[in-house]
């Protein structure tokens, strides 16, 4: 485990990459987590009294990396930028596992899992984590059978948000 302190910061402008709130884990830091490592990886921990797993840190370039903060992590830890938030992370090396009921679901259609197996870890990621934010089993079907149809179409999660929101609009 490694402990360290860093201050909470946010992007002013930084492409894709403005507004973001992040903790820097600076090159020694990084090293210490998973020696050799340039691409992301995931970490699990403490920022402060804070439990976090799962979370990924992305290359800034020069072997630094950063953490981003969403608002359910900003919330849990409340507090600014500009504090300073004591870390405890470890490499956490546990795959990310999509729900069993999704799989059983594109294991039913094959265009769905054929469009699935194309995508990239972390595009498949992206379903991870949009199937597991939902609270409710009602919606978590919801979201199951969405991302099942738009696999079958032949989109990729971006493609399939976008026409979330399109059919959203013209109602």
């Amino acid at each position: 485990m490694v402990v360290f302190t860093a201050p909470i910061k946010k992007f002013a402008k930084q492409g894709d990459k403005t507004g973001w709130t992040y903790l820097e884990i600076p090159v020694t830091i990084a090293e210490q987590l998973k020696p050799g490592t340039k691409t992301s990886f995931r970490v699990k921990g403490t920022l402060d009294a804070y439990s976090i797993k799962g979370v990924a840190l992305l290359p800034m370039g020069g072997g630094s990396f950063i953490m981003a903060l969403n608002a359910t992590m900003r919330k849990g830890l409340k507090k600014n930028v500009g504090a300073t938030v004591q870390a405890k992370l470890t490499w956490d090396a546990k795959e990310q596992e999509l729900p069993a009921e999704f799989m059983d679901c594109l294991n039913d259609e094959p265009a769905a899992l054929a469009q699935f197996n194309k995508l990239s870890k972390s595009h498949k990621g992206y379903f991870r984590i949009w199937l597991s934010q939902v609270k409710t089993e009602t919606a978590r079907a919801k979201r199951m059978a969405q991302a099942v149809n738009a696999l079958a179409k032949g989109q990729d999660f971006s493609q399939m948000v976008r026409a979330l929101k399109q059919q959203r609009t013209e109602f």
